[in-house]
């Protein structure tokens, strides 16, 4: 591990980092206004109201952008929402169904595969995309796409898949206030991105600090209610940023099993980090569980650290959350001496699997 100081040194980052992460961190914040006024101009009929589920086909960051919609739309709406990730379409796509698949690339082969037999169904369908295969399809078969631009890794455009699905669900009567909260969220956003930043000094920068703490350590994300998907968010990014192996676990679910679980292996405990990511807004029982786990993990050995959650509102305090996991994953690839940028495994994935055809 690096000396935590380098993290400070503009030279070090700019040679650790030819791919640039650091600003597409430190840029979701307009990526999210930008999103949000592109999405709202998407024009969809009536029809898209006669609908009694939603489907969301995605993989990787285009469908954590979909959990996360779910948990939010799930705070004022009984619609429920699928998030989809397979080749096989689900068998309760029919007529009442909204179908949204959503990729990146619009060549993921999952997404693919489940949106083209989802061409068979009575389905509403629509696309998010920058292109590729899946918008030819759309465009081929009449199906309206939300269509954008952007430059830089799948996982750093969480701003253009989050933001089209609330826009969405404003235009179908299924939420109320977005825009305002959207407003509050990306506000809260830049307030953070200012303390956070990369010209924030290690001595005052709390994702640094934590960073530092993480490096050598293995992570296991703790989240509750609508966290708990920006604590998937978190794991995903130490994955594909940081290189490392990291977990997740929901409140108060972990509280039936993981918790019995803290001391052993006794090398691994000691080498656990364990982040809780937590609202003032949790259900009081919930906050006892957060309580209680930490008095379990402090009997067992085992080091904790917490990250407060910051705004109003639902989708601020996920955005907050989720903008300081990445700032986290950015620094702490660059103390393990790592260009976060590439994924290059994911791509020899994508190779072998096309061999396979």
């Amino acid at each position: 591990m690096s000396d935590p100081g380098i993290l400070d040194d503009p030279q070090a980052r700019a040679r650790l980092d030819p791919g640039g992460m650091g600003a597409a961190v430190r840029g979701l914040p307009d990526q999210c206004r930008a999103a949000w006024e592109e999405a709202r101009r998407l024009e969809l009929s009536a029809a898209y109201r006669e609908i009694d589920r939603i489907v969301v086909l995605g993989m990787g960051g285009s469908a954590i952008a979909g959990d996360i919609f779910r948990l939010l739309l799930a705070r004022e709406s009984s619609m429920p929402v699928l998030n989809h990730r397979h080749y096989a379409l689900p068998s309760c796509v029919d007529g009442r169904a909204l179908l949204i698949a959503s990729s990146f690339s619009g060549n993921t082969e999952e997404t693919l595969s489940a949106f083209e037999q989802g061409l068979a169904t009575p389905a509403k369908k629509l696309v998010i995309t920058t292109g590729g295969r899946l918008l030819a399809t759309a465009r081929a078969n009449g199906v309206p796409a939300f269509v954008f631009q952007f430059r830089g890794e799948p996982r750093s455009a969480l701003g253009y898949g989050l933001m089209p699905l609330l826009a969405i669900a404003e235009a179908i009567g299924l939420m109320q206030g977005v825009a305002r909260d959207v407003d509050e969220a990306i506000a809260a956003m830049e307030s953070l991105r200012s303390r956070i930043g990369e010209e924030v000094p290690l001595a005052d920068n709390a994702a640094k600090q934590l960073a530092a703490r993480l490096a050598g350590r293995l992570p296991v994300i703790y989240g509750a209610e609508v966290l708990t998907e920006v604590a998937h968010r978190w794991k995903t990014q130490l994955n594909e940023s940081t290189k490392v192996w990291a977990f997740y676990e929901e409140l108060p679910e972990a509280s039936h099993n993981a918790i019995v679980s803290y001391q052993l292996p006794r090398e691994v405990a000691r080498l656990v980090l364990v982040v809780y990511l937590r609202s003032p807004d949790f259900h009081p029982r919930v906050a006892l569980h957060y309580e209680f786990s930490q008095r379990a993990l402090a009997d067992a050995g085992v080091a904790y650290a917490e990250v407060q959650a910051e705004g109003r509102s639902a989708l601020a305090q996920a955005m907050t959350c989720l903008l300081m996991g990445d700032y986290i994953s950015y620094y702490l690839a660059l103390l393990n001496g790592l260009d976060p940028t590439p994924t290059t495994v994911i791509g020899n994935l994508k190779a072998w699997l096309a061999q396979q055809e």
